[in-house]
């Protein structure tokens, strides 16, 4: 017989099973470019919002419809709207005509109250060189706006 703690010479040890592999797979790609930019804004966006506190502001309403027009042409070109570039425009035309109203109304009103233009007034005093007439508010004799015109 043999003894159990002597190494069988016919017989050899089984093999230590081989040991548990994952099957392999690709790596992801790897990307070294970093953070992706911020997307640029539509052309002509940047301008249209410049356009649009310009339409804004008292006295820069012409600049406005201006920057709000070329600011609407580069959006078109591009093919995107634009909507700070259309709202720059509308408020431009209205602010522009509002004030060109309040102008008129200014100047009528004035010359309501000023009795008239000096041209009118010295017309008035030449029919009737007797009479009196209101320019600026000062009620004079023709007689004195005669002289002081040179007739």
């Amino acid at each position: 017989m043999t003894d159990p703690n002597q190494p069988n010479p016919q017989h050899t040890p089984p093999a230590a099973p081989p040991a548990y592999e994952a099957p392999g797979y690709p790596n992801a790609p790897q990307y070294s470019a970093g953070a992706p930019a911020p997307a640029a804004p539509a052309p002509g966006k940047t301008l249209g919002i410049v356009a649009l506190i310009l339409a804004i502001v008292p006295g820069t309403q012409i600049i406005g419809l201006i920057l709000g027009i070329v600011a609407m042409v580069q959006s078109r070109k591009a093919g995107r709207k634009n909507g700070f570039a259309l709202a720059a425009i509308i408020v431009s035309i209205v602010l522009i005509v509002v004030t060109i109203v309040i102008i008129v109304l200014a100047v009528v009103a004035f010359q309501a109250v000023g009795g008239g233009d000096l041209v009118t007034q010295i017309n008035a005093c030449l029919e009737d060189p007797t009479g009196t007439v209101t320019y600026q508010g000062v009620t004079m004799t023709c007689e004195e706006v005669l002289e002081q015109s040179g007739y």
